[in-house]
């Protein structure tokens, strides 16, 4: 007699997966999981790197060597080789260390002269400190001295600030140039070096700096924002002729900073587009506006890294 199974029970045993089907299964199964997971890490990966490359990048300091050829320049100042650097914004972001090392890179490039662009901190203070600080490092050697402008994060309020910052940098073998230009003797030769008080927040007097000088001369005009070069370059010098300067170095723009279609930190908007980083010559003049060493607003470049410049002179 059969058994009764009551009246939804199944009349034989339900259907069991063959024993040889269910490891071809898990098989698949694995492997498309090990697939997702080596796809999930790379893209992490792929994303730490693009986060934090704007930070490596910022600390790759990079040296451009250019030649500029003048017939103005004295054969006795033949390839003249000048140290330029913009912009170190010295602080929290840029270190005494960082600072050590940046000299001994300017020292290894032999300089005859050395020239700063300016914004040496983030304000007045701070460039204080920085020129404090030059004073217990190793000493820059240029043949021919040590010549900077203010920038202006560098600016003070008052004329005493002005006066205490000048001082402080000569007390760095840093000659301060605030609407001046000074004679640099190279041989029986002379080489000028006029420099702009800051375009922003200082009074450039440009006719000032023109006017000792004429268009024979070779002159350097060093200036933070390259904002002064249209007025510069409509300026007559002391015989009355335009074209008074054959060498233009500036600074402020950082390049961009972090350039992606343009500057994503809307860095020095006051400038002409054209004036943003790089190399031109308008005029007779060769001009440079650096890329600068450190940074601003963020502490990381993209596609911009940070510059110093060695520029060989020679005479055509």
């Amino acid at each position: 007699m059969n058994e009764y199974r009551g009246k939804h029970a199944p009349s034989a045993p339900w259907p069991v997966a063959s024993s040889a089907s269910s490891p071809g299964r898990r098989g698949r199964h694995q492997r498309r999981h090990k697939g997702r997971r080596f796809l999930v890490f790379f893209l992490c990966l792929l994303l730490l790197i693009v986060l934090a490359y704007p930070f490596v990048e910022a600390r790759i300091l990079t040296v451009e060597k250019m030649t500029v050829r003048s017939e103005d320049l004295p054969w006795d100042a033949n390839n003249l080789r000048i140290v330029y650097l913009s912009d170190i914004h010295w602080g929290y972001w840029y270190t005494d260390r960082d600072l050590s090392s940046l000299l001994s890179k300017i020292n290894s490039l032999r300089p005859d002269l050395v020239l700063f662009g300016g914004d040496y901190s983030t304000d007045y203070e701070g460039a204080l400190r920085f020129f404090r600080t030059l004073q217990g490092m190793s000493r820059i050697h240029a043949r021919y001295g040590i010549f900077g402008v203010l920038g202006e994060a560098d600016c003070g309020e008052t004329a005493a600030e002005q006066t205490a910052l000048a001082e402080a940098m000569a007390n760095a073998d840093v000659t301060p140039l605030i609407n001046q230009t000074v004679p640099v003797y190279v041989g029986s030769g002379t080489v000028w070096i006029a420099g702009l008080d800051d375009f922003s927040r200082g009074n450039p007097d440009i006719k000032a700096v023109a006017s000792p000088v004429t268009s024979s001369d070779f002159v350097i005009l060093l200036s933070h924002n390259p904002s002064v070069i249209q007025d510069a370059q409509q300026t007559t010098d002391g015989s009355g002729g335009l074209g008074w300067f054959d060498l233009g170095l500036f600074g402020h723009t950082h390049g961009g900073q972090m350039k992606l279609f343009g500057s994503l930190l809307g860095l020095a908007e006051d400038v002409p587009s054209r004036y943003v980083s790089g190399w031109l010559v308008e005029n007779r003049s060769s001009l440079l506006i650096s890329r600068g060493v450190g940074m601003s607003v963020f502490p990381a470049r993209l596609f911009c890294p940070p510059q110093i410049h060695l520029i060989e002179v020679t005479a055509d």
